[in-house]
């Protein structure tokens, strides 16, 4: 998914508060199956109007999605959507070519290994 600036923005307004990124933390860890209304406002200690507007801001930002099973909401992460957020706000990572800046663009697994080849070598 390609994500321009306003969405970014929007996108970044939206965890910019720490209920909402509680929300998008614990729907991101609960994977695609995502949760219901009830179960949210549980774990995260919210009443249902406080949660409704909570969940309504990170719908709109396009970061959650709900779906309507009976007679509950379920909201998931999207996961594209995360991914076009990550990519948007990584994509000119190590950009300038500046020399130990290609290890921080690598997995950290990877990184982690040449820190630590490095300090030996040190």
């Amino acid at each position: 998914m390609d994500m321009k600036t306003p969405m970014v923005i929007t996108a970044l307004s939206a965890l910019a508060h720490e209920h909402r990124l509680a929300i998008y933390r614990l729907l991101v860890e609960r994977g695609p199956e995502g949760l219901s209304a009830g179960a949210i406002g549980e774990r995260v200690g919210l009443l249902p109007s406080s949660l409704t507007f909570h969940l309504q801001n990170l719908q709109r930002a396009g970061l959650i999605a709900q779906q309507r099973i009976s007679r509950q909401l379920i909201y998931s992460a999207d996961f594209d959507a995360m991914i076009g957020f990550v990519s948007a706000t990584t994509e000119n990572c190590c950009g300038q070519g500046n020399g130990g800046c290609a290890t921080a663009c690598k997995p950290a697994a990877t990184a982690t290994k040449a820190r630590s080849k490095h300090r030996r070598a040190a």
